[in-house]
């Protein structure tokens, strides 16, 4: 990619990225190769796995990335998160989950580990300099947290940082014993940009203009915005006492009143925290100007459903989609070059933004 953006670290200084780099389709494609294979995306629940029997294949952000991938567990229960693309002639290996003891290709009958070992080739007993390292299934970095599994294609930093950013607020809570509630996910199509859903969840000064139900119950004058090196938080604060989490003694914001914790992940990963569980939405680039968001529902506590700002996530999302759909339209306009940043307000675009010229710069 032939241009470059650069991002002033000085938020008082600092301009936002430029109206064409939400138009223009070279870097759309750039961001594919430069931002997402450097990164870390969710790539399911253990459970899912254990359900199947020990083979999950899936394909890592369909539609963008278009990575097949499977998820193994071996006979040490370690799990594996492979490249589902036999090494013979590119077919996929495994075509449903379910039990296993090998992976076998169905085109020519190459046979690997359930740690993706090259084991057995018919027919290849002439071939000189075979098995070779490369004959074996490529095997992704992966992490876990709780029972979410995170991968990464080619990551530029370690996904641990981030669980350990997180585990910072939100390790007291029994993430094992949260339970999908599938009746309340839901998948979102935007006619904009993935990059402006990402700009307008990392901060929260819309809420009072956009919000009205959301700005009712959370304290606007309180709202903070915490940065690590690959992640970035906000913390919604309640106005009263009620509709909030029950922090434990010794917890960095024990006696505040939390309604919320907002985790974004780079490049396009959100973990909101309320009292009820978590709502984790997934933002996944179609187009450059088509988006999918999907949220997905972990229950802990039914009894705090439906209060306080974990409440009406849909009419939220709607009131979103209205806002982000009007910039990237706004965006097309001869006379939008770029914008400021509120230093007291917009700490976690400005973060997002320095982190994407660095990506594409790369």
């Amino acid at each position: 990619m032939s241009q470059k953006f650069s991002i002033d670290p000085d938020i008082t200084r600092a301009k936002t990225l430029p109206a064409h780099f939400y138009r223009d389709p070279e870097v759309f494609e750039a961001i594919r190769d430069k931002v997402f294979y450097k990164s870390w995306q969710w790539i399911g629940d253990r459970r899912n796995l254990d359900a199947t029997g020990g083979t999950l294949p899936f394909t890592l952000l369909e539609g963008f990335l278009d990575e097949p991938l499977v998820l193994t567990r071996d006979k040490s229960d370690k799990i594996h998160c492979l490249s589902n693309v036999c090494t013979h002639r590119g077919n996929l290996v495994v075509q449903e989950g379910g039990k296993a003891k090998k992976l076998i290709c169905g085109y020519h009958g190459r046979r690997f580990t359930l740690s993706g070992h090259f084991e057995h080739m018919p027919e290849f007993a002439e071939t000189s300099d075979f098995p070779r390292d490369c004959d074996d299934l490529f095997d992704f970095p992966l992490r876990q947290w709780g029972p979410f599994l995170f991968a990464g294609l080619n990551p530029a930093f370690d996904f641990q940082s981030v669980i350990d950013g997180m585990n910072e607020r939100v390790g007291f809570l029994p993430l094992n014993r949260f339970h999908l509630d599938e009746s309340r996910n839901k998948d979102y199509y935007i006619n904009a940009h993935w990059a402006l859903y990402c700009d307008n969840y990392l901060e929260g000064f819309h809420i009072p203009f956009v919000h009205e139900d959301l700005n009712a119950v959370l304290d606007y004058g309180d709202y903070e915005t915490v940065l690590y090196d690959h992640m970035n938080l906000q913390i919604g604060y309640a106005r009263d006492n009620e509709d909030i989490f029950e922090l434990p003694n010794g917890h960095i914001d024990h006696g505040k009143k939390i309604a919320a914790y907002y985790y974004w992940v780079f490049p396009n990963m959100m973990f909101n925290f309320y009292p009820w569980g978590l709502s984790l939405n997934l933002v996944q680039p179609l187009a450059k100007d088509k988006t999918k968001v999907s949220f997905i529902s972990y229950v802990y506590d039914p009894t705090k459903l439906d209060k306080g700002a974990g409440t009406g996530l849909d009419k939220v999302e709607l009131e979103d989609e209205e806002v982000v759909e009007g910039v990237q339209k706004g965006l097309s306009s001869r006379f939008y070059k770029a914008g400021r940043f509120s230093p007291t307000r917009e700490q976690g675009v400005h973060h997002f933004h320095l982190l994407l010229s660095k990506f594409l710069s790369n």
